[in-house]
């Protein structure tokens, strides 16, 4: 990566977007601002403890029971958070087709809740629980109204929020925990419709970012340290393509020694700005 000055690598981005729409790939830095936790510090660290695996979920139903009693303080926080000024700028580009499409690794849905339609979810979203059984999907407003009707005695507790709406709950909480049941079939396999660890992303989605990522002319990565192979993999892909790789992040990221430019800012700040300036072009 060359080693260029924030100011003039904001000027050579907004350049290159006036000239061509780029694609777009989010992760959790860009939710922050909407105070939503992130998952590692600028060292690319994971902070806390290790997240649930997808098969501890599916095989133990005192793991579901954690999982959910977790989830039920906790969701609240991801329920009422909205857009910040860096969904609404990503949602005025999109709709000036000033970008090519967009990708994200964020579960929040608050992309579309700024207006960005036709976003690829790498990872789900939680505002949807699907039923691993019979497939139903329910609305992850009513699977919470089932819990606060089971487990009334948890309402209004204090917690620390972490991310993906988990919270971090005290052992005693969960003894007289009751998880919720699928209403179509009764089961208790009732799982949020995010990729856990240990869980592949969907062929859909997966097909889908790469279809968009083999069109796009570059790639813009924001808020995301690329940890996780399924957003690395991305911009592996873009490199390897010959295609412009930039990236708007404070801290390190997985890609660094691919990218072409690295503006470490706060990502509220940029997007508005070059909103502003790619209007007047």
């Amino acid at each position: 990566m060359q080693m260029i000055d924030h100011q003039t690598a904001l000027l050579e981005l907004c350049e290159l977007m006036a000239r061509q729409p780029l694609l777009v790939l989010t992760g959790a830095g860009i939710s922050t601002p909407s105070g939503i936790p992130d998952y590692r510090d600028q060292d690319g660290i994971r902070r806390g403890k290790a997240p649930m695996l997808y098969q501890e979920f599916v095989g133990s139903p005192e793991a579901r029971k954690r999982y959910w009693a977790r989830s039920m303080v906790g969701w609240t926080k991801v329920h009422k958070a909205q857009p910040n000024a860096a969904h609404r700028a990503l949602a005025v580009l999109a709709a000036r087709r000033q970008i090519a499409g967009l990708i994200t690794q964020n579960v929040d849905g608050l992309h579309q809740q700024a207006g960005n339609h036709g976003v690829v979810e790498l990872h789900g979203n939680l505002h949807r629980v699907r039923c691993l059984d019979c497939g139903m999907i329910l609305p992850r407003t009513e699977v919470q109204a089932l819990l606060e009707q089971e487990n009334a005695y948890l309402q209004g507790i204090e917690a620390v929020v972490a991310p993906d709406g988990d919270a971090l709950l005290a052992t005693r909480y969960l003894e007289g925990f009751r998880i919720p049941h699928c209403p179509c079939c009764g089961s208790d396999l009732l799982k949020p419709d995010v990729v856990f660890f240990g869980e592949g992303v969907s062929s859909e989605q997966s097909q889908a970012a790469t279809g968009s990522i083999e069109q796009a002319p570059a790639l813009l990565v924001i808020g995301s340290t690329l940890m996780t192979y399924s957003s690395f993999r991305l911009c592996q892909s873009i490199s390897a393509q010959g295609k412009p790789l930039i990236a708007i992040n404070l801290g390190k990221t997985r890609a660094d020694e691919l990218l072409d430019a690295k503006i470490e800012q706060p990502c509220e700040r940029v997007l508005p700005w070059l909103a502003e300036r790619l209007g007047t072009l």
